[in-house]
Parts: structure tokens; sequence; C-alpha cells
């Protein structure tokens, strides 16, 4: 996989300005100078021995186009394109024109299409002498391309890489694998490569009287991931003050008001250890403090997301840890970005994503966030096979369903790309990546349906035809019926770093009733079986499973489930 410099190197790669970056990455500028019709394309390279990643931002300068673009440039040698996204890529000889996706036909005045692709060659990269939009020549000088890295070693330890997770082992975290294995046929899934949760300030050293944490901290973690001989390891950083301000069952410990405590008590401890040359050829990578920053826009109905908003502490304290650790070399930062079913509307979609780029500048630099991920510790599919957001029947649009309501998209992926795309216009680096939790969201066993429903009425074509069986997308606390989804997976997709385990399958969601403890953990009604709902989903029931412990507890009924229902089925 191509490599990804440094953060510092990185940020000039995304810049739009004529200048020859450090290392490995050139960038050239052109425009052209009438004013009914022109264009101007950034083009930088990060190149290794055999390959290059290059990425392009096309600027319109002409009138607006509609109906779609062509973006062309000729190769000056042997540089074939292998992978392209964002992009109709298609190559004959030196000659490569990229038509444009159906999801961004037009570029109107000023406005910026972004680009990339994978690419091999031999001998020299020399970058194309022009480019061309829909036939408009954008000509310009272009600089001398650096030579590339060493080809004989791989990028050195602590240097980013564009995917933390490609060509690299994940840790499995032995305390959940001893629990996994203690379930029947639970060594078939045991060792898979989850995240560990350090959701409150004692995990960091470790609990051992915890029925939610375990007994070994972050060193101890770190450590076991380099005797297993990991690449990566995956933590979740959520110990916000006001934490998950619309639940009850993920309350931390720390109040409204906390924000001194969670910088100096919970991320600072996190970053020095973290920060150990010890660790440094290990991929760390952090999912950022989930269920926090979207309540922002969606639940400040809510009085303590309306207080969380107010004082800044979800904004101040996922900008601080993002500065803290992402300033640690070999750290990835992935924030969490909800879901399909929570963001997915027009009125959610763009306000969320301006709310994450507010956190990501009180880091100080955008380039702190390596990613996003979308699905954490939720059932929503990967994919809905049988109907997409664009199908109709009997002339009426899915969207009009009682299950899709009105929302843009069916299932995760779709909208983990679309959402990338958002994130990368509003100023985020084009070289984000995705990761989508599957753990939970496989929906398989004998009522996943095998065809689409023959109905001409949209609700029962709709709810024949879904994989997602839960009562309503909004249901997000131990779903009855869910199945184990895809495995861990490096780049099974188009701007997906990765699928991945982050929320350790058997882990509770939270209780069915109140139980008392002194973990932080409440008592959400969501996660009643009994309850008959609220608005935020539909006034229906719960779905949850009974008899659950609190959230982050061994759940074995679940557990059990999970595997029954695995899909793809497990062997």
């Amino acid at each position: 996989m191509r490599p990804r410099p440094h953060s510092a190197a990185r940020g000039l790669t995304a810049a739009a300005a004529v200048i020859l970056l450090t290392g490995a990455g050139i960038a050239v500028a052109a425009s052209q100078a009438s004013a009914a019709a022109g264009c101007r394309v950034t083009y930088s390279v990060n190149q290794w021995n055999t390959g290059f990643t290059g990425n392009l931002a096309v600027t319109n300068l002409g009138d607006p186009i509609t109906g779609g673009w062509t973006l062309a440039w000729d190769f000056t040698g042997n540089q074939r394109v292998t992978q392209g996204w964002n992009g109709a890529f298609t190559q004959s000889g030196q000659h490569v024109s990229v038509a444009a996706p159906s999801y961004a036909s037009s570029l109107a005045t000023n406005a910026t299409a972004t680009l990339g692709f994978n690419a091999d060659y031999s001998g020299t990269n020399q970058p194309p002498a022009a480019f061309s939009l829909n036939g408009t020549q954008c000509t310009g000088t272009v600089p001398t391309t650096p030579p590339p890295s060493d080809p004989t070693t791989p990028p050195p330890p602590g240097t980013k890489v564009d995917n933390p997770y490609a060509g690299a082992r994940g840790y499995v975290n032995p305390e959940w694998r001893a629990k996994a294995e203690s379930e029947p046929g639970g060594n078939r899934v045991s060792g898979n490569p989850t995240a560990v949760w350090l959701d409150r300030i004692a995990a960091i050293e470790g609990t051992p009287d915890s029925s939610s944490n375990g007994a070994m901290g972050l060193r101890d973690h770190l450590d076991a991931a380099l005797a297993q001989g990991a690449g990566y390891v995956q933590f979740v950083i959520y110990n916000l003050p006001g934490r998950d301000c619309s639940a009850l069952a993920s309350n931390g410990e720390l109040g409204v008001d906390d924000l001194p405590r969670y910088k100096t008590e919970y991320i600072d401890p996190i970053a020095a250890i973290q920060a150990d040359p010890k660790y440094r050829t290990l991929r760390i990578i952090n999912v950022v403090e989930i269920d926090s920053l979207p309540n922002l826009v969606t639940n400040t109905n809510v009085a303590t997301c309306a207080t969380m908003k107010q004082n800044g502490g979800y904004v101040q304290g996922v900008g601080y840890a993002l500065q803290k650790l992402g300033a640690i070399p070999n750290v990835y930062n992935y924030v969490d970005a909800a879901h399909h079913g929570w963001i997915g509307w027009d009125t959610n979609f763009g306000p969320t994503a301006d709310i994450m780029l507010q956190a990501a500048r009180a880091s100080g630099d955008v380039r702190n966030v390596h990613g996003f991920i979308t699905n954490t510790a939720n059932y929503s599919a990967l994919t809905e096979p049988y109907f997409t957001i664009n199908t109709s029947v009997n002339g009426t649009s899915v969207r009009q369903s009682k299950w899709v309501d009105w929302n843009y998209y069916v299932d995760e992926l779709s909208f983990a790309q679309a959402f990338r795309q958002k994130l990368i216009s509003i100023g985020f680096d084009a070289g984000i990546g995705m990761l989508i939790d599957t753990s939970r969201n496989g929906w398989g066993g004998p009522n996943r349906p095998s065809a689409a429903s023959t109905s001409t009425d949209v609700n029962t074509f709709v709810n024949q035809s879904r994989i997602d069986r839960r009562i309503h997308a909004g249901n997000w606390c131990n779903q009855d019926g869910a199945g184990l989804g895809e495995r861990p997976k490096a780049a099974p997709a188009p701007g997906i770093d990765a699928y991945v385990w982050v929320k350790p399958p058997g882990e509770s969601d939270g209780s069915s009733s109140l139980i008392p403890n002194d973990e932080g953990k409440g008592f959400d009604r969501m996660c009643d079986p009994t309850y008959t709902g609220n608005e935020r989903n539909g006034n229906n029931p719960t779905g949850a499973l009974p008899d659950a412990p609190i959230s982050g507890a061994w759940f074995s009924a679940q557990f059990r489930q999970l595997m029954a229902n695995a899909y793809p089925p497990l062997s």
C-alpha cells in the first residue's frame, strides 16, 4: 500500500498551491486565462519504488458545468492507473480520462472536484505536462519530480501510512478472546481483532474488579500487541464530559463541566503512554468519542446535549484529544461519524460535517484527523442487496416508505462513501479514509430475505426486502435477531480504510433494567424490551434482548445469537 507522508508533509500534499513538496510529493497548479472557459488543476503524488498515489483537485474557472465533466491528461512515461476513486477512470496507452461520478456530475463556477488514483510505474515518474477539462486545456509549468524514497525499505517506524490497516496484522485482545472462547463455537471468531474501550479514567491502568473493563490497562494491551507481533492496535477514546448526552446506558463518569479533568486525568495520561518510543513500531488507531458531536446537531432538545453545545465541552474536548494524540507520529485518529439512520437526512448531514470540522480546527490542525468511522456499536446493514435509495415501487420511491422515512441512504457503505466526500468538500484532507463497524450488522439467519419482494406496496416491498430486521432504524440497544457482519478487512471498497470490529461482539449495549453499579453506567429504557419507545424511534418497541447486563459487560445470550445469525455465515 502506498505510504502516506508524516502529518506535516501530508498537509502540503493536500494544499492547492504551486509548490515543491518535501519527501516524495510534488504539486502543480495550472490555469486557463479565458473568462468564459477555464480550469485549474492541482496534482500531487506520494511515490515509492514501483508505484504512487496521485491526488488531483480540478477547479472550474468558467461557466457552470451540468450533465457531466471529463478531466484528461497524458502521462509522459509508462505510468499505469490500477485503481481510481471519485470518478470513472479509463486509460489507453498514456492517455487517461476521468468521467464525473454520477453523484457529482455538475461543477459550478469556482467549484472544485477532488479525485485520486493508485498507479504503478518503472523508471522515472514525471508529472503530466497538461490537463484538460471538457476539452479546455489547463496548461502550466511543471516542477521536476523529486526522487522516490529508498525502494528497499518500508516506511520507518512512526511514519504515517495512508491506510494503517493495509498489510498489517491486527491485535487480538486476550481478554475478549477468552470470553469468546468460553462460549460454544466461539473459537470460530475469537481470533479477530477488536477494539479496546477506554471508557473511564480507571481503564487506563486496568480495572480487575469491573464487570465491563478488564484487568489489562492501556500499557498492558500495547505490550501484548508487541508480543503478538501485531501491526496495529485499536482503542476507543470515550469519556467526554457529559458523555452520550441523549442516552443513559452509556453516560460516563465526568459531569458537564469536567472538561479540565478530561484533559489532565484522561487524555494526557493516554497520550503519554501512546507516545512511549517503545511502541513506535505499532500503528495505534484511536476511535475518538463515539455518539458525541452528532448529538449537538440532532438532540439539543435534550437538556444535557443543549448544555454541551452551549459550553463547548464536546467540541473542545474532541479537539484536545485530536491535538494531543495526533501529535504522536504512529497514532491515527478516526472520529465517530454516527450512522446513516442518524444523520442521513440533508438537515443533519451537512451540519454534522460542519461541527466535525469545528472540532478538528479546535485541535489546531485538521490533519490531526486521519479519518472517520460510521456505525460504531450499531446495527445498520452494510449494504441492502435488494433495493437502493433510487428504487421505486409502483411509481413510489422507497424514500417514502416508513422504514426509510425520507432518508437519503439505506445502508452504511453508500452513506460512509458519501459522507467522506462531504467532509473533503468542506476542508478535510483528500486522503481521509472511512471505517465501518461491521461487528453486529450481518443480519443472517433464517429471517434474512433471499430475494426482493414482489409486492407493489412500497412499505410491504421494503419490509419484505430489507435485511436489516430491526423494528425501527433508531433502535440501537442489544438488537434481537442481529448477527456478526463482515470480518475485519482492510481496504474493502473505495474510500474505506477497513471494515472493523470496534464494538466487541458479546459486550452489552446496556442493561435491560436498572442495575446499580459504580462504573458510571446508567439505565436507558431503549434497552428495555418492554418499552414502547419515544420520538427518536418513532414510538416503536425497542427490539432489545431481555436480561442484558450493564454496557460493556459480557452478554452470553447475545454473543450466541450473533454467531447463529452471522452473515457471511460461520463455517
